[in-house]
């Protein structure tokens, strides 16, 4: 028999069936509950939820559930169930999934894996769990790609032309500075929540929260890969790759960098400059021996995945998933 417990602390239950998890994101993620459930004194599943600090979504009221895992179809029942009866009685509208309480985590299943192995900081998950949420009654809410430029001479004929007048008007793009690592993130934290503020469920981050995400892998930027879009010292745009250091811990040559991010200060200021440091991304990495760019987990419908259109063909498929808690027909 299955129970569901919530956790509260004190010793976490034993699981030798499910990965491990590092019980201090749990607070880490200011998650308001965690549910555990139990077989026979073993862990065989695990969900939080949020819906205190949550996205926000035009008249809806959202509940969470992230750090999902489970061992069979029945164990994730139980849970999910658990978790539509407590985020209504929280008086949820609509409970969004999977997501570590916010976008600027873990979220998404991937619903298409094709062929390409895992990618540096590619969050994956068991082809099992897309079923669970769809059998409990979940469907579609958002879809989600990743393209692979295979060949980097591929030109996009825009480029020359947006460049000369991104130039004209004093705009230039250089390397992130890492001697000046912590005030370069705050630059461009500083742009990312203007330029990010407009998509789909964003949730406002502390300066804190962005400099630890980032700090965490400074070890492993190229910072010819960082590039800071400046005009008169002020930052209007950015882009973020880094190697696909997976393919090292495959014990292959790493000849692939992943596309994490581009930003641009909204407004008409700086049209095109996101299509101008793509290419120049593309550029800079075929010249330091890279032959390959993945573009990473961009919005079916955001400008970025029409960026990439120019480019790369999908390799991965990841879906965001919604449950409707009211009772409306």
């Amino acid at each position: 028999m299955i129970t569901v417990e919530e956790w509260c602390g004190g010793d976490y239950p034993q699981s030798t069936r499910l990965p491990d998890f590092d019980t201090s994101v749990i607070t880490h993620h200011q998650a308001d509950v965690h549910l555990v459930a139990l077989h026979q004194q073993q862990m065989v599943g695990r969900l939080s939820l949020w819906w205190n600090q949550v996205p926000k979504l035009n008249s809806e009221r959202l509940g969470v559930v992230g750090h999902f895992d489970a061992v069979d179809a029945s164990v994730a029942s139980d849970l999910l169930l658990q978790a539509r009866q407590r985020l209504k009685a929280r008086g949820c509208t609509v409970m969004v999934g999977p997501m570590d309480g916010n976008t600027w985590r873990r979220y998404r299943w991937v619903n298409d894996a094709g062929s390409e192995p895992l990618f540096f900081l590619e969050p994956g998950n068991p082809p099992a769990y897309v079923d669970y949420f769809l059998q409990a009654g979940f469907r579609p809410m958002a879809r989600y790609i990743s393209s692979l430029v295979a060949d980097l001479n591929t030109q996009d004929p825009r480029i020359p032309a947006a460049c000369e007048r991104l130039q004209k008007q004093g705009i230039s793009w250089r390397a992130l500075d890492m001697s000046r690592f912590e005030d370069e993130l705050k630059a461009i934290y500083q742009l990312s929540i203007q330029s990010f503020s407009g998509n789909f469920l964003y949730t406002p981050i502390t300066e804190a929260g962005f400099l630890q995400q980032y700090q965490s892998v400074q070890a492993v930027v190229e910072p010819q890969l960082v590039l800071l879009a400046e005009q008169q010292g002020e930052l209007l745009g950015y882009l973020f790759a880094i190697p696909d250091l997976n393919q090292a811990r495959r014990g292959e040559v790493v000849d692939t960098c992943v596309l994490k991010t581009v930003a641009v200060l909204p407004g008409r200021r700086a049209a095109g400059l996101g299509a101008v440091l793509v290419a120049e991304c593309h550029r800079i990495a075929r010249d330091m021996g890279y032959r390959r760019v993945i573009h990473a987990l961009m919005h079916a419908s955001n400008k970025s995945k029409n960026l990439s259109s120019h480019y790369g063909q999908s390799i991965r498929e990841y879906t965001l998933y919604q449950y409707d808690l009211d009772d409306r027909p």
